[in-house]
């Protein structure tokens, strides 16, 4: 395992365009809040009050901004090797860093670089990541594994990587597999959605056996970020530009599904991330060919 902290400038590479300050007046968030022109997003996350952080596919920088105002501006310049997954604990920013097989940490409020951690080699496209009280976790969609990242005090990374495989019902196919990934509550449980199958798995986050949750056969392929509160889970399904909400059991495996939910706005949509009672999302566009000024956005999730 290979460690690395280096601090890293706040400035973003003049290639993109500035993001246009939204509009909202004092008791409204806006309904959509714009990224810099060629951003190419896939992973957002919300951190203290309205703040919310969005990373780049393109290349790795991270944006910050703000849900009431729509304002935001480059916070982390990238190192050429994807953002994808993002979650913000405790003052931390922890980032799922795609094929370079890494995940790297920043601190939310500066933007300076905490830690890289090297979790995979070939093959490895570091997805998501959900974060608990001991440990940091992160999916790979091209293997049947999952690696934790422990913690120490105050949830900064204490160095030690743990490698596990998938086991018990899990199925690994061609293409994409493991993605969205949330943890219960307590840490005890971790969830976690096959791409592919559809499947959505109750995985133990010390052995890795994982057990196919009982969904009623509600359609969860195409399923990309996911999103757990309380027993409310949230799935993407990306490509098909809509929100799948489940009601999961007490012991987290089986599910009732709720409803879906969708935005006229909605350019396959990829990762969630929630404020207060509000759930964004984020437009990847992944069907329309990237530009420096091909316009990208957050998009509130339309649930009446």
């Amino acid at each position: 395992m290979r460690t690395r902290s280096v601090a890293v400038a706040t400035a973003l590479a003049a290639v993109f365009a500035v993001a246009p300050m939204g509009t909202a007046s004092a008791d409204q968030f806006p309904d959509t809040i714009p990224l810099p022109g060629g951003w190419q997003p896939e992973g957002i996350a919300t951190g203290t009050g309205t703040t919310i952080y969005a990373g780049s596919l393109a290349d790795g920088s991270i944006w910050k901004g703000d849900l009431r105002t729509g304002e935001g501006g480059p916070l982390v310049d990238g190192d050429g090797s994807p953002a994808v997954g993002l979650k913000v604990d405790r003052g931390l920013l922890f980032v799922a860093r795609g094929p370079a097989g890494e995940a790297t940490v920043y601190e939310a409020r500066t933007g300076d670089q905490v830690v890289t951690f090297d979790l995979a080699d070939d093959p490895a496209f570091i997805n998501d990541v959900t974060v608990t009280r001991d440990a940091a976790y992160f999916t790979n969609s091209q293997a049947a594994e999952f690696y934790r990242v422990a913690l120490g005090p105050g949830g900064v990374p204490t160095g030690d990587v743990e490698t596990i495989q998938l086991t018990g019902d899990w199925q690994q196919v061609s293409g994409f597999n493991a993605n969205g990934i949330a943890a219960t509550p307590d840490g005890g449980t971790l969830l976690v959605i096959n791409s592919t199958t559809g499947t959505l798995y109750n995985v133990d986050p010390d052995t890795g056996e994982a057990v196919a949750v009982d969904t009623g056969g509600t359609l969860l392929t195409q399923g990309d970020g996911i999103l757990l509160r309380g027993k409310t889970l949230y799935v993407v399904r990306n490509r098909a530009n809509v929100v799948v909400e489940l009601r999961m059991s007490p012991d987290f495996l089986s599910a009732t599904f709720v409803g879906t939910h969708t935005n006229p706005d909605f350019d396959v949509p990829t990762t969630l991330a929630m404020q207060g009672s509000r759930l964004y999302a984020v437009n990847a566009r992944f069907g329309t060919t990237p530009t420096p000024a091909t316009e990208y956005d957050i998009v509130l999730v339309d649930r009446q």
